[in-house]
């Protein structure tokens, strides 16, 4: 009797052991499937939120290049509006006064001969300034003549002046840009060397190497100017604009400067067909 209660005891032990395996079994999956759950969710809303932050970045730096060409385009219709009325109006009154005063030249008195002649040759540099002056801002006559001439033409300009002595180095076979608007861009930013040197640099030599390989340009543009700290220097509209303008033609950008040893800009912009 004793022997089958303690069966039935051992029977009943083993019942239960097994349920209670089957109950911490079924506890344990479901904690599993529960911590799965959250842990997908979690990568999940991890990978939403971080393609949503790349997406916004994208649309800022979209948005960011848009306003760029815009301000280029805005900036090119104001420089090629003021070099049209600068060819058309002022050259125009220019070169009617001076040939008045020609004509003027041959009526005075001896006295008074070499004072208008003097006049006149003023006028006649004064036309050809403002000619090459319109066609560095017209960005139609930049892509009729060419990169080459246009920065050509503008250091000629330059070189009169009389502020510092510009040379023009180029090297390679000569590409024609078939992009135009980054022919034009291009310029702007050796433009704005330029003016910055004339401005800020009082350099005396100035020296400009296009170097033209097989798929892109190297331009390297130097001045022995005042130079500044690029790390502490606060970088104006005028940097910034380089500095973007390259951007919006995939161009590689580095400027370096030193105080009292001058600025070095380098530019390498790779043939773009569109």
């Amino acid at each position: 009797m004793l022997y089958i209660w303690f069966s039935v005891f051992t029977s009943v032990q083993k019942t239960i052991s097994n349920e209670e395996i089957a109950l911490i079994a079924y506890v344990a999956f479901f904690v599993v499937f529960i911590v799965v759950v959250f842990v997908m969710f979690f990568l999940i809303f991890q990978k939403r939120k971080n393609q949503l932050l790349i997406e916004r970045v994208e649309q800022q730096q979209a948005f960011g290049e848009e306003l760029i060409k815009t301000q280029q385009e805005i900036q090119e219709e104001t420089f090629k509006h003021v070099g049209r009325e600068l060819h058309d109006n002022v050259g125009q009154l220019l070169a009617l006064a001076s040939m008045q005063v020609k004509s003027a030249a041959k009526i005075v008195g001896e006295d008074a001969k070499s004072k208008v002649e003097s006049a006149s040759e003023i006028l006649k540099e004064t036309l050809t300034e403002v000619r090459a002056l319109s066609k560095s801002l017209n960005s139609d006559m930049i892509s009729n003549i060419g990169f080459d001439a246009a920065v050509a033409n503008e250091i000629e300009r330059l070189n009169k002046s009389g502020f510092f002595e510009a040379d023009l180095n180029i090297t390679g076979n000569r590409v024609s840009f078939e992009n135009k608007k980054d022919e034009i861009i291009l310029f702007r930013i050796l433009q704005e060397f330029f003016s910055n040197t004339l401005k800020y640099a009082e350099a005396e030599h100035l020296i400009v190497h296009l170097n033209y390989i097989e798929n892109h340009l190297d331009i390297t543009v130097k001045d022995d100017g005042n130079g500044f700290d690029i790390d502490t220097a606060e970088a104006g509209s005028g940097l910034i604009n380089m500095k973007k303008r390259a951007e919006l033609i995939n161009a590689s950008y580095h400027m370096e400067s030193q105080l009292k040893q001058g600025t070095t800009l380098n530019l390498s912009y790779p043939y773009r067909t569109a």
